[in-house]
């Protein structure tokens, strides 16, 4: 019979979703879940973004241009200068979504058996988007005992051969929430120049930095013209997930024409989502402050809450709103099977993304999960009470090695 391809076969489970067979089977059990697996934030989208969908004018839902409404990329411009970032609307490339500014990206500046270096953990889709465009992921070992900080340069140029292409980063990060010094991009920068090589840089999260840190952009290091390529998105900053509306940012004109005609292929990104995104940009400063503010209190509620929990480590993030952390399990995965399969307390739960997958490293993480701190705090000081208590269960040989099926 006919055959998938050895891509299909390579390409990864999302450890964000592949135990979602899990939670509805627990869910039509009766359980509530507290699901701290996933970045959809509870914040409301700003209404200025619905309103604007709600009160529209379009009568015929028509293509866009394949880069975007202008008055959006003009806009969006506007935006960054506020952050001394200083571009021009032909510098922008509006996408289905970040992820799609990251398959783009890779199309337009690799060939089949090029590197990529990143820095691990990472966020798990970047593993899939380089299988889909045939790129090596080279990673570049952080870890949680020096709160993920940038490993040393020595150990990215080690690594840099005739097939290095970039280096990408997550700044600030996910899974692990690290936000990058203005240092350690000028490191990063000087590495870039060094060697060539395009520097890409998700920057989805840039917003939600906390304790007086500033992020720092690689467009704002003037070196990088021909270097830089950022990838941003609406959906974590205006709690936009659903609008699937994201941007690719380059001053390098090779790299937007090239990516031009990928987004030509695709015809054009969707017209209702870019008249919300765009509408969104007008949402006041508050709404920047007052969300900050819930994601820096959730936070903190959860770091001290895991750090109650014996044998559980974890580092404090700086930005956006995920954390890594270790627990006394030997298999991540298992124990948060073993959660929703067989485990409650007066039928709650919680649902965890266990970190082996954002791990290209064999072996590595296997005893971390990712926490998505984006339920209010009520709610995530009773599912670390729920995680202490299962965690207690679990130790013990009888229910450790218990049958939980690999799926569901």
């Amino acid at each position: 019979m006919p055959i998938v391809s050895s891509k299909g076969k390579a390409m990864p489970e999302s450890p964000i979703r592949k135990l979602v067979p899990f939670a509805e089977k627990a869910e039509k059990e009766g359980k509530h879940i507290f699901r701290l697996n996933i970045g959809q934030p509870d914040i409301k989208t700003p209404i200025e973004a619905l309103n604007a969908v709600r009160n529209h004018t379009v009568e015929v839902l028509s293509y866009s241009h394949s880069a975007g409404f202008r008055s959006f990329r003009e806009k969006l411009a506007a935006y960054y200068s506020k952050h001394q970032i200083a571009i021009t609307a032909d510098n922008v490339l509006i996408t289905t979504g970040g992820s799609e500014a990251l398959i783009f990206t890779m199309g337009s500046i690799t060939d089949p058996g090029d590197e990529i270096i990143v820095p691990e953990p990472f966020y798990a889709n970047y593993y899939s988007f380089s299988t889909q465009s045939s790129v090596t992921v080279v990673p570049v070992i952080s870890s949680l005992e020096n709160g993920f900080n940038l490993p040393d340069i020595e150990e990215f140029e080690k690594l840099i051969t005739p097939k290095t292409k970039a280096i990408l980063i997550c700044n600030p990060g996910n899974p692990t929430g690290y936000l990058y010094s203005k240092e350690e991009i000028k490191k990063l920068a000087d590495l870039a120049i060094k060697y060539d090589l395009f520097l890409i840089s998700d920057e989805v999260y840039r917003e939600f930095v906390y304790d007086d840190s500033k992020h720092y952009s690689i467009l704002q290091d003037n070196r990088l013209a021909q270097h830089a390529i950022v990838v941003d998105s609406v959906s974590k900053r205006y709690s936009m997930c659903g609008a699937r509306i994201g941007c690719l940012i380059s001053k390098n004109k090779d790299v937007i024409d090239t990516a031009m005609k990928f987004a030509q292929a695709r015809l054009s990104p969707p017209t209702f989502a870019q008249i919300a995104s765009e509408a969104a940009l007008d949402a006041p400063a508050s709404y920047y402050t007052e969300t900050i503010a819930k994601y820096k209190a959730r936070r903190d509620t959860l770091v001290e809450g895991l750090q109650n929990i014996p044998g559980v480590k974890v580092s404090i993030p700086d930005g956006a709103f995920y954390c890594i952390a270790e627990l006394p399990v030997e298999d991540a995965e298992h124990f948060s099977k073993w959660l929703l399969d067989k485990f409650h307390i007066d039928n709650q739960t919680v649902m965890l993304a266990p970190a082996a997958g954002f791990y290209s490293s064999r072996d590595k993480g296997k005893n971390q999960v990712r926490i998505a701190y984006v339920l209010n705090r009520r709610d995530l000081s009773q599912a670390t009470k729920i995680l202490q208590l299962a965690l207690e269960k679990y130790q013990n040989d009888e229910y450790r090695i218990q049958e939980v099926p690999q799926k569901v």
